[in-house]
């Protein structure tokens, strides 16, 4: 039987996720992978987990494990009211939907959004897994120029002056891939633009927590609300495997957002959401919370360091105060590919940057580092390597 015949057309738009593919490359028994964007093991909250199940099964009894709404566990969504209060999100629960994972929100939007032909505003570089879920829906992209501060708030009037944006995305604080954090006043600037221009924004907030340094900054959606759908996980702050990401939109957008989810899933996980319900709720985060940054806070560090000591002088790269990666760029021409390949051969791999722009002939020069899985003299003998083969492929250009 032809099945391929079958296929619908927007499976042209669909691609295996390249960071997924480098990943089952490099995870042979030696390699130190600097690819994934991975929460360390030893950030969950193993410890508490038999105490959370313990409550949530006291509490809830028989209703963690039914069908629930499609908006979301209450408990659940009510926690989130103070959790997003913290960040200077005003929202009630009601306003409140949650997702599996920050990445089915990101398809969700697409699913309701997105006609075929219509122009997405993205920076650029930009999140990969958003591409992936917007392909499918066959968008155009229109990319927005950047800096070592994030979006430009210039290029994103430009852009809305010229073109018409069906919706722009952002990740404003500790950008994936770049690590990059939008200043207070660029925030503000865009949150002016957007509603000088009626657009809308989707503001992606997955490692806002995850603070080394510096201070907390607002989210636009704070200054901006009409015009921004805000979506947070916590993926990066409890576990991953949990599944359990939220937003929260304009009544009519999020109106959408739930008819999309029922024909999806129904809804996320009642027992995972009931956790994270108790994780917030009973102060759980809040008490974790630093230990995750304390993990994180010296790897960082050593790989920022280890660069300086190895890396060409050729070379820049992003000074992140949180988050999980760090964006590096070879002189311009300089084409990374060659270098990732011996890099895998020496056992130690890295994310080429060119999958992270819409163009696909853009960020030869570039890639992304995580810092996240493994210990200081670990991360150091790997940028060792690294830099290593980076002065070889420069003298051989």
């Amino acid at each position: 039987m032809d099945y391929q015949n079958l296929l619908a057309e927007r499976t042209e738009g669909m691609a295996a996720s390249a960071i997924r593919e480098i990943l089952k490359v490099v995870s042979l028994p030696g390699m130190i992978s600097l690819a994934g964007g991975i929460p360390a093991p030893q950030s969950f909250p193993m410890e508490i987990i038999e105490e959370l199940t313990s409550v949530v099964l006291h509490k809830y009894g028989s209703r963690a494990f039914q069908y629930d709404l499609t908006e979301g566990f209450m408990p659940l969504r009510s926690a989130l009211v103070d959790h997003l209060k913290q960040k200077g999100i005003a929202a009630t629960s009601d306003q409140i939907i949650i997702s599996s994972g920050s990445q089915g929100a990101l398809d969700a939007i697409g699913k309701i959004l997105i006609s075929k032909g219509d122009k997405i505003a993205v920076e650029s570089p930009t999140y990969l897994g958003a591409l992936q879920a917007f392909n499918p829906y066959e968008p155009t992209y229109i990319g927005m120029e950047t800096d070592d501060d994030g979006l430009i708030p210039e290029s994103l009037d430009e852009v809305l002056k010229h073109h018409k944006i069906k919706f722009v995305y952002l990740v404003p604080t500790f950008q994936n891939p770049t690590g990059r954090t939008l200043p207070l006043e660029r925030r503000k600037q865009i949150a002016e633009i957007l509603k000088r221009h009626d657009a809308l924004l989707f503001e992606d907030d997955p490692y806002g927590d995850l603070r080394y340094q510096g201070t907390s900054l607002p989210s636009i959606q704070s200054m901006a609300p009409d015009h921004v759908v805000y979506a947070g996980t916590l993926s990066k702050v409890f576990a991953p495997g949990l599944r359990v990401g939220y937003l929260i939109g304009p009544d009519l957008i999020r109106d959408w957002l739930v008819l999309s989810k029922q024909g999806v899933d129904l809804q996320t996980s009642t027992f995972t959401q009931a956790l994270a319900a108790e994780y917030l709720a009973g102060g759980y985060l809040k008490d974790h919370l630093p230990r995750i940054i304390e993990l994180y806070r010296p790897r960082q560090q050593a790989m920022l360091n280890a660069m300086e000591t190895h890396f060409p002088k050729e070379f820049n790269w992003s000074r992140p105060q949180g988050g999980m990666f760090i964006w590096a760029e070879g002189p311009s021409g300089f084409d990374l590919d060659s270098a990732y390949k011996k890099a895998i051969q020496r056992n130690v791999a890295f994310v080429p940057g060119r999958y992270f722009f819409a163009q696909s002939d853009a960020g030869l020069e570039t890639m992304r580092l995580n810092f996240t899985m493994f210990e200081e003299q670990t991360l150091v003998n790997a940028i060792a390597v690294l830099g290593q083969v980076l002065h070889e492929e420069l003298c051989s250009n």
